[in-house]
C-alpha cells in the first residue's frame, strides 16, 4: 500500500486527516525505547487488546499479531506534541472509565461482544465530536502544523488518535505489509536464469 493510498484509509476510517503526519512523513529521529516514551509494558499490552478490537485477527493477523501497542508509544512520544501525547494518554485512561460505566469492569476483562459494542459507541462518538470542532477532511491541506506547539486549537477526540495509530502501525508493520497487504519486493531478488524466448518483449525499467 502506497502512503497515500493509505492516509486516505485512515482519513476515510476516522473522519479526520491524520494526526502528527507531517512528524510521520518529514522529520528523522533516532530510536526511542519505551522506557523513555513515557509508557510501561501494562500499557504496550492494553493498548494491544485495544488496536485488536479495531483490526482484529479473521483469516489474517490482527493488531496484536503485529505488536502495534510497543509502536504506538513511541510515535505518540516522537510524533506528537506535548498536548496531543496529553490527550492519548488520558484517552486510554477514559476507555477504561466508560467501560466500568457500562460493564461494570476494567477493559481487559469485558468479552469481544463488550469491546466491540463499546468501541462502536465511541467510534460515533468521537466522528460526532471531531465534526463539531471543525476537525474532518475538510481541514485545509495548506496547514499541516495545525497541531504543533503554539497552536490553540481543539484536539482531535481521544479515540480517533488511537484509531489512526492503530491503522498506521498495522499497515506499516512486517505483519501487515507481508501477510494481509499483497507484498511486492522492490527491486526484487536476482535471478540471473531468467527464462527467456525468441520475439519475448523487453522489461520495462
Amino acid at each position: 500500500m502506497e502512503r497515500r493510498d493509505l492516509l486516505k484509509l485512515i482519513a476515510t476510517a476516522t473522519g479526520t486527516a491524520l494526526v502528527g503526519g507531517k512528524a510521520l512523513a518529514y522529520d528523522i529521529v533516532a530510536p526511542v525505547p519505551l522506557s523513555e516514551t513515557g509508557f510501561s509494558k501494562e500499557d504496550v499490552a492494553l493498548i494491544n487488546e485495544m488496536a485488536e478490537v479495531i483490526i482484529p485477527q479473521t483469516d489474517t493477523p490482527g493488531a496484536k499479531a503485529a505488536n502495534v501497542g510497543l509502536v504506538i508509544p513511541v510515535i505518540v512520544a516522537d510524533c506528537y506534541t506535548p498536548k496531543l501525547q496529553k490527550a492519548f494518554k488520558e484517552g486510554i485512561k477514559a476507555i477504561n472509565v466508560r467501560s466500568n460505566e457500562a460493564f461494570k469492569k476494567d477493559f481487559l476483562l469485558l468479552s469481544s461482544t463488550q469491546r466491540e459494542t463499546l468501541f462502536t459507541t465511541l467510534d460515533t462518538e468521537a466522528k460526532a465530536a471531531n465534526l463539531a470542532e471543525g476537525i474532518s477532511n475538510g481541514i485545509p491541506t495548506a496547514k499541516p502544523s495545525q497541531w504543533e506547539p503554539g497552536n490553540e486549537g481543539p484536539l482531535p477526540h481521544y479515540f480517533t488518535l488511537l484509531k489512526q495509530l492503530t491503522l498506521y502501525t498495522f499497515f506499516t508493520s512486517q505483519v501487515g505489509a507481508t501477510k494481509v497487504l499483497r507484498y511486492v519486493a522492490i527491486p526484487g531478488y536476482y535471478n540471473g536464469e531468467l527464462p527467456y524466448k525468441k520475439g519475448d518483449k523487453a522489461w520495462a525499467t
